[in-house]
This record gives C-alpha cells, structure tokens and sequence, in this order.
C-alpha cells in the first residue's frame, strides 16, 4: 500500500524523556494527534509537565497564544500500553541510546502495527540499516533524528537504511516540513552528519582539558569568541550528558576501528564517577540542582 502525507493523522511516540516529549510536543503543535508512550504514569507526568512549560515560555515569548497551547494538549494522549500503536499512522521511537534495546522494540513494534505504517528511529548515532533488519518491514523504517531541544532547534537528520525506499523517505520529508523543520538527508554511518563531526570536537576539548592545555572557562572562551559557537564544547558536553558522549565516541571507534574517534580517558573517568553533566549536578562544570 502506498502512504502519502495525508494519511498521516496519528502519531505515536515512543519514550517520553527529552527527546520524546519534544518531539510529542512538536507534532501535537503541528496539529497531529499524538500519542505517548513509556513505562510509567509518572514517566507520562513529567513528560506532560515539561511540555506544558516548554509551551509556557513560547507564551512569554508571543509565539503562540494560550489556545494553541490548550489545542496541543489536548492532541496528547498517553499510555502505557505499547500494543496501542497499533492505532497510529507513524511511529517515532525516542528510547535511550543503547542498540539492544531499539531493536527489542523494532521487532516488537513490526509484530504490532499494520505492514504499511512508517517506523522512524531517533537515534543520534546507531544503524538504521540495523534496526530495520529487524522488523521484516526495512523499506518503511528510516532515521528521523531530531536535535535537543527539539521545539527550538530546527534540523532534522533523515537517515537512509540500506533499503529505505524512496517512497518512505519522501513522506516523512515531507512531514518534516509539515513539523517546521528543516531535513537534510544522510546516508546511514556511524554518527551520521552531526555526532560524527560534533563528537569528535569535544573529544578533543576534553583531550586539550586532559592534558593541561587550558581550563575547562578558557577552552569554551575560545570557541565561543573564536569560532562563534554559542555554547563551548564542554558546556555543551555537559548539556547532552557525558555518558551520551561517551557512548556516540564508541559507536564511532567501532563503526570505523579508527584511533582518531577514541574516546577521551578522562570522558571514561568523569562518566564512571557519575559526573555526567547537568543531569547529574556536575560534569566539567558544577551545576545548582
């Protein structure tokens, strides 16, 4: 069966952490159904609370009115169920970064939702071509990897599996417009466009930190004023999360076996002390909680 954009009138969302809720938000804003999915309740609260405020400061800044905010929500439903994507048109998956796990979902969403219906992975650095092996269905599964935070950041990285079709990835360009973004289509390698140039970079600040060459202030200083990054890349680091980091840098140095993407020692030592950023209330910077 072909799918067209049209027929896209429901959206269901996978895992409601910071990903997730961002790309729930985005759709719901757009004026699709949405329908969110994670493991608990509470999961389900927060993700519903972070939203609310995340639409409360487009309020404050006249981007939207109260009664967009009013609509979007009310497009949002939760559960915990995942046999209820069945009832969706598309299905995003915004779990954490760990392989085993997307394709435990892969497979399970294959044996739940209709052959026709669009399977699309967020994942910042992992095979897409992979992860459609597993679901019988690998011409409608394709990278659709949104950047943090989701509401505010414009590009989304569309990524071709090795039998992703023309058809499949036409549509969610097209949705893709549809959300306000703007999509860039990759081809499916290690770390894609973004991580696989973006990691790289804060590696070697931590490896510039790690060997004395300047303080955590003054490396970001430098980036910031020299190369007119709005954020430096330790500060950045921090933002994502170190334990985020560490595991695209070894997505990398396996993807390619080269010594050039190993991770930084001292990323290793501040992930195994729990120094994993602003999650953590300290990374290479200390953080009020």
């Amino acid at each position: 069966m072909t799918m067209r954009l049209e027929d896209i009138k429901k959206i269901a969302v996978v895992g409601g952490g910071t990903m997730g809720n961002g790309i729930a938000h985005v759709c719901a804003q757009s004026g699709y159904n949405v329908l969110l999915v994670d493991t608990s309740p509470e999961l389900l609260q927060r993700a519903l609370k972070t939203i609310s405020g995340n639409l409360d400061r487009m309020i404050k800044r006249e981007k939207i009115t109260e009664a967009v905010k009013s609509e979007s929500l009310c497009r949002i439903k939760t559960t915990t169920d995942i046999n209820d994507v069945k009832e969706a048109h598309l299905v995003v998956e915004a779990i954490y970064e760990n392989l085993d796990a997307k394709l435990k979902l892969f497979t399970q969403l294959a044996s739940i939702c209709p052959p026709d219906i669009i399977l699309a992975s967020n994942t910042s650095s992992l095979p897409i071509t992979q992860i459609a092996a597993a679901t019988h269905r690998a011409d409608r599964v394709i990278g659709m990897h949104f950047m943090n935070p989701v509401p505010m950041m414009q590009l989304v990285e569309l990524i071709r599996g090795i039998a992703t079709s023309d058809e499949t990835f036409h549509v969610i360009k097209e949705l893709s417009f549809k959300l306000g973004k703007t999509p860039v289509e990759v081809n499916d390698f290690p770390g894609f466009i973004s991580n696989r140039i973006l990691m790289p970079m804060i590696n070697e600040a931590i490896y510039a930190l790690m060997e004395g060459v300047a303080s955590p202030e003054d490396i970001d200083t430098v980036m910031k004023l020299g190369m007119n990054h709005p954020m430096g890349p330790l500060t950045l680091a921090d933002f994502i999360g170190l334990d985020v980091c560490l595991a695209i840098m070894e997505v990398l140095y396996k993807g390619f076996s080269d010594s050039k993407y190993r991770p930084c020692p001292l990323l290793w030592k501040m992930v195994q002390a729990g120094y994993l950023g602003r999650k953590t209330g300290r990374g290479f910077f200390v953080y009020a909680k």
